[in-house]
């Protein structure tokens, strides 16, 4: 009679935790949910006030589960053009955006060389989230990102806005 009443014990304890395991990925599947998709960018305010889009400005993100690809294309105010390209991991729980950079690529458009990043690098940064609502900075760039459903906004203070939506 003990053995079964430990066993029942272990038995309802190891489904708690069974449950709990569960609950928690469910979470975290949900958080990097809340990322994933295919984003177009639709439009740049730049901090003169003038407002690109289309072909003046075009990027795409496409993130996956753990993997994120982002190109964006534009063109100095003396009209030269500029890019960058990164390709990178991730993991998003709800208190903290951790990325691993794998490889990026940028052209400022000054003529120089572009500049590449080939060693992988990990940083992590604070996730705020109210609502619908997500916001982090991103560790290797300087926009702050803001998600609210399939519209994201990345701020690079003092240089620009961009405006993102999920592709559906």
């Amino acid at each position: 009679m003990t053995l079964f009443v430990t066993h029942g014990r272990f038995t309802r304890e190891y489904i708690r935790g069974g449950f709990a395991a569960l609950a928690l990925l469910c979470c975290s599947v949900a958080q990097a949910q809340e990322f994933e998709g295919t984003w177009k960018l639709t439009m740049r305010k730049l901090q003169n006030g003038s407002t690109l889009t289309p072909p003046a400005v075009q990027g795409v993100i496409m993130v996956q589960p753990g993997l994120w690809t982002r190109v964006v294309f534009s063109h100095t105010p003396e009209g030269k053009p500029t890019s960058y390209s990164a390709v990178s991991t991730y993991k998003m729980s709800p208190a903290e955006w951790t990325e691993t950079l794998l490889f990026s690529a940028r052209d400022d458009g000054s003529g120089k060389p572009p500049a590449y990043t080939e060693t992988p690098q990990t940083k992590s940064t604070p996730v705020t989230r109210e609502g619908g609502r997500v916001a982090f900075k991103l560790p290797f760039e300087p926009p702050s990102v803001v998600i609210e459903g399939d519209k994201m906004t990345a701020t690079a203070e003092g240089t620009f806005v961009d405006y993102w939506e999920r592709v559906r």
